[in-house]
């Protein structure tokens, strides 16, 4: 099981920006999805899931209304747009794989002005 997460980026509060996770060595499209990230200093935040079908989306309050989870079954890839980003979603980004527990390295977000 391999998750790569890219697509992290220093951005300004406000922008917008697009997480990628591909996946691979295992059945994409019958695992359910996650981010998760972890700020400085701080323990792991469950963000968003989505379901097999990519039908079911589930966010945190702290990012509903503002972030959209999304899959590609024929890529193999979880993504996670981010929009009016905010100080406090400066972090390192993971997807996870919930079958497998399986984490990616991680992907650094940080916003600032």
């Amino acid at each position: 099981v391999q998750l790569v997460e890219s697509g992290g980026d220093i951005m300004q509060p406000g922008g917008s920006l697009r997480l990628s996770c591909a996946a691979s060595g295992f059945t994409f499209s019958t695992d359910a999805m996650t981010w998760v990230r972890q700020a400085p200093g701080k323990g792991p935040e469950w963000v968003s899931r989505i379901n097999t079908s990519g039908g079911d989306t589930y966010y945190a309050d702290s990012v509903k209304g503002r972030f959209t989870i999304s899959r590609d079954i024929t890529k193999q890839t979880v993504y996670l747009q981010m929009n009016s980003l905010k100080t406090e979603d400066t972090a390192v980004y993971y997807c996870k794989s919930e079958i497998y527990g399986a984490w990616g390295q991680g992907t650094q977000v940080t916003v600032s002005s």
